[in-house]
């Protein structure tokens, strides 16, 4: 092995391509729908239980912001996750592999859903 090899050891000198950076927040997404399914399932789950317990979720949504800015962050992430899981099954089929097409459907991947995050927050608020 080469001792005299260069080593950075500084992370915030390091410019990750537009691609990874998709590829990274996929894997983020991913984590925090895992996470966000917990306050999803306890929302259901008492909103099934009785009359009261949908009510009382109804209310809890309506006026909590801190509830409402919850499930917008889940369904971003679900928004996110939707468009980029497609754009690898795209790439599953050998479209968007080439440097140049990559990147260009990396940016049309966080345009779109930008504007999707964007109409669910309108949605939701």
């Amino acid at each position: 092995m080469n001792k005299k090899r260069p080593v950075n050891l500084d992370i915030s000198t390091i410019s990750m391509p537009l691609t990874a950076v998709v590829s990274i927040l996929h894997r983020i997404t991913g984590i925090i729908l895992f996470v966000g399914l917990a306050f999803l399932f306890y929302a259901f789950d008492l909103s099934l239980e009785s009359q009261e317990g949908f009510d009382q979720v109804v209310n809890v949504l309506q006026t909590n912001f801190l509830a409402k800015f919850i499930i917008w962050g889940v369904v971003s992430a679900l928004m996110y996750h939707l468009v980029a899981g497609v754009k690898h099954l795209f790439m599953d089929l050998g479209y968007f592999e080439e440097l140049e097409s990559g990147r260009n459907a990396a940016i049309a991947n966080i345009v779109i859903a930008a504007i999707l995050i964007i109409l669910a927050g309108v949605w939701i608020w």
